[in-house]
């Protein structure tokens, strides 16, 4: 049986293959029931938004859980990692920018 720990060696800049691949699954499947939940609010969230969303959701998830992974603390990290900080930003705006609110 392969352990968890095995899966996340396999590293790309510092962060685990297996935690990114997990994070885009498990929000694949998650966006598949609330982009209905959310037809019934009137927001249209189609599945790619919430691909887009994937990263700076986690972030923020984390943050407010507690749970401070190595990109949260880069993230928050206020004298560097600009590309990891700029790329969370331009994530969290394309993913905004599909975002359409339905009117009656």
């Amino acid at each position: 049986m392969i352990s968890v720990e095995f899966l996340r060696q396999f590293r790309v800049g510092g962060y685990a293959i297996f935690d990114f691949a997990t994070a885009f699954a498990g929000i694949y499947l998650f966006s598949l029931l609330t982009s209905k939940i959310f037809l019934k609010l009137r927001l249209d969230i189609p599945k790619k938004s919430w691909m887009l969303l994937t990263l700076p959701i986690g972030i923020a998830t984390h943050i407010i859980i507690g749970r401070i992974t190595p990109m949260t603390k880069n993230f928050l990290d206020v004298h560097g990692h600009y590309i990891l900080k700029i790329v969370i930003v331009g994530l969290l705006l394309l993913g905004l920018r599909g975002i359409k609110i339905i009117k009656k």
